[in-house]
């Protein structure tokens, strides 16, 4: 007998996971209570993915990413400008580490494993070029924008952005997410739905599509919007739960003697997980373009999204605000745009690029910890 729909574990750990953050916000947690948050932290994830594929599945493909891919990132947004707020100067790379990292975690991470996830079902993951490539086109224009021009530019020393060239970039990254958001819901939609590679051949032998497996009758009206209700809850609480814990990681990177911005890896890894095993899953179910959605939507709402946030909210924050990327991390960001690129222009892609895209994560955590 099925459970009642209160008692569901997907309604009940948002719930409980928001109970822990109440009672935790802005306490110093002992060490049970730290691993108590963080286990409600990581139900909290699984929660999130649940409701976003049941809202994704009311709305259809792309709408469905998108409600994803915007709630998370603004979310993110808000647990920055807290942390920027309450952390002074040594703070002030942090908007820059977070937003690298999601870049870097998208881009690489999540686009690796749903490649190598789809090749290992099919031999060859498929998707639209003309989609992901527009999209990976906006991630490259954004991040370079707002994370390489301050590097160079000669108005204020160092890796910043004068008050007028930040408000440019702020602007001109709304309006570039503006125009991909109209692209991709409206003017183009069509290249961003899944590409079914294996239905024809699988009607013909009998056998059912993969797509078929995950076929059900949609939701109704209220289950999705009760699954939207329950999704934002879920990820208030992923990362509220991940600035409760951020004390200790900061401590225990401290202790471990690894770099400040090593803090931002982790809470980046933290917030993006419902992203990624939702991106692994539809992977799974032979849909890697919604997986490419996902990746490359969240990359452009991170940065997106951000930008702005920062650029308003730095009317009120004290301290520097730095975001130009140092020579390593421009490295590894030209270097992921080249390798992006060679895997989205033929709209096929077997393991070996997978490969080489978790490879340059590797490389970017590894040298987030031995710089």
């Amino acid at each position: 007998m099925s459970n009642s729909p209160l008692t569901d574990w997907t309604v009940v750990v948002p719930v409980v996971a928001l109970v822990a953050l109440v009672f935790s916000w802005g306490r110093d947690l002992p060490p049970v209570a730290v691993a108590l948050v963080a286990l409600c932290l990581g139900g909290a994830v699984l929660a999130a993915v649940h409701h976003a594929e049941v809202v994704a599945h009311r709305v259809g493909e792309p709408f469905g990413s998108l409600v994803l891919a915007v709630a998370v990132t603004v979310i993110e947004v808000a647990l920055i400008v807290t942390l920027m707020a309450d952390g002074g100067d040594k703070t002030a790379s942090l908007a820059r580490d977070t937003v690298f990292a999601a870049v870097m975690i998208t881009c690489n991470g999540i686009v690796g494993l749903s490649l190598l996830v789809g090749a290992l079902r099919n031999r060859v993951a498929v998707f639209n070029a003309e989609g992901s490539g527009t999209a990976l086109a906006t991630v490259a224009t954004l991040a370079t924008l707002s994370l390489v021009l301050p590097t160079f530019t000669t108005s204020k020393p160092g890796p910043e952005f004068s008050t007028a060239q930040l408000a440019f970039a702020a602007v001109a990254s709304l309006c570039l997410y503006g125009v991909f958001i109209t692209v991709q819901t409206v003017r183009h939609r069509d290249y961003f739905l899944p590409v079914d590679s294996t239905a024809d051949r699988h009607r013909a032998a009998g056998h059912p599509a993969p797509e078929d497996e995950g076929h059900a009758a949609p939701p109704t009206a209220r289950a999705a919007l009760t699954s939207l209700g329950l999704l934002l809850v879920a990820l208030v609480a992923v990362v509220g739960n991940a600035k409760a814990v951020s004390p200790t990681i900061e401590a225990g990177v401290a202790r471990a003697g690894l770099p400040h911005a090593v803090v931002g890896v982790i809470i980046a890894l933290l917030v993006l997980a419902p992203e990624t095993l939702a991106a692994v899953r539809a992977a799974r179910l032979d849909r890697v373009q919604t997986s490419l959605n996902l990746a490359y939507g969240s990359a452009i709402a991170s940065i997106g999204l951000t930008i702005p946030a920062i650029a308003l909210a730095s009317v009120w924050l004290s301290g520097p605000l730095l975001l130009g990327l140092g020579p390593v991390h421009m490295v590894l960001l030209a270097l992921t745009v080249v390798v992006s690129v060679l895997t989205i222009a033929p709209g096929r892609a077997t393991l070996l690029q997978g490969g080489v895209h978790l490879v340059l994560l590797a490389a970017y955590l590894f040298l987030a910890v031995s710089p």
